[in-house]
């Protein structure tokens, strides 16, 4: 894994290590779910979806994370310097399967999410669709919303 992402991994697990630091449901893996977010976010990919730019942050993990720790994440995640999209893409992928080797399946549906959002996207940049807006309105009633 890429050292400046296992400082930041060594950061999270360390404070969230102490209980107080944790919220209702916390597990371990959302540590690394947290971090992908943080990835997508900071690598603005070109074929992301509008609605997929700012995945949803976990509002309990940022509430609850030491502010401290981080404006230090953001900037060792802000000194991660990718210029290439498919190299982007390849780096984030690469982190969310070493992440999810670390955890057995009841404790990776977000990263498994997180996979899936990748997918799509990957699929989009080799495919050259990218996404001019998202429309996403109440379908009217009675008509079929998939015609």
């Amino acid at each position: 894994m890429d050292k400046i992402i296992e400082e930041v991994l060594t950061i999270w697990h360390k404070y969230f290590a102490n209980e107080e630091n944790q919220y209702t449901e916390f597990e371990n893996s959302d540590i690394e779910y947290f971090v992908g977010c943080m990835l997508y976010n900071y690598f603005s990919f070109e074929y992301a979806l509008d609605t997929m730019k700012t995945i949803d942050l976990s509002y309990d993990f940022l509430e609850n994370c030491g502010e401290d720790e981080y404006i230090e994440v953001q900037s060792l995640i802000k000194s991660i310097e990718i210029s290439d999209e498919k190299e982007k893409i390849d780096f984030l992928q690469n982190f969310i399967k070493q992440a999810k080797e670390k955890y057995i399946d009841d404790e990776l549906y977000l990263l498994n999410r997180l996979e899936s959002h990748m997918d799509a996207l990957e699929k989009r940049y080799e495919d050259g669709l990218k996404v001019n807006q998202i429309i996403f309105e109440k379908p009217l009633k009675n008509k079929n919303p998939l015609l």
